[in-house]
């Protein structure tokens, strides 16, 4: 399965870099993930809220209205205090789409999909550390992106998963 997987992202990786029309790197961050929301901390007790995630992405625009890329996101955590005070690191590897359903001269509006996997690493105080792997997904049904000049643009989405409950972040043409 893992194999399926690794095979498909390389193909789809491969056509989008061969019909291509624009590419760009986006970096964002987000606000309570679904690292915290579920259980991606191998039923630690007393776990914190993660300070959010950081996201690095990059896109390609493969058909009209329709962009694919990965992503990395990472996040981090720790148990509250005491003897056993711990650490957990989250990296999120994602393939994402992107659907643009809206445009006028101002505001570009879309959906965002992203499926992956999340691995949390483990650090236990007095253990060695490990991980853990979790299915990542992101479901972004509302976003908006304004353009600041031909290049750059800023972006907001509401929905949830790996990325966050709430993203917004920059988007950089090349």
């Amino acid at each position: 399965m893992k194999k399926l997987f690794l095979a498909l992202v390389a193909a789809t990786g491969m056509f989008a870099a061969a019909s291509a029309q624009r590419t760009e790197i986006a970096v964002s961050y987000g606000g309570y993930t679904q690292m915290d929301a579920t259980d991606c901390h191998d039923d630690w007790d007393h776990v914190n809220n993660a300070w959010g995630a950081v996201t690095a992405a990059v896109n390609f625009n493969v058909a009209r209205n329709f962009w694919i890329g990965p992503s990395y996101t990472f996040s981090s955590t720790t148990t509250k205090g005491g003897p056993h005070h711990s650490s957990i690191a989250y990296h999120a590897i994602m393939l994402n789409g992107r659907y643009h359903y809206y445009r006028n001269s101002i505001v570009t509006l879309y959906g965002h999909v992203g499926l992956g996997a999340e691995i949390s690493h483990m650090m236990p105080r007095h253990d060695d550390a490990y991980n853990k792997t979790y299915f990542a997904y992101q479901f972004s049904p509302l976003g908006a992106q304004i353009n600041i000049s031909r290049s750059v643009s800023m972006f907001g989405e509401l929905g949830f998963g790996a990325q966050g409950l709430v993203q917004v972040g920059f988007r950089f043409g090349l």
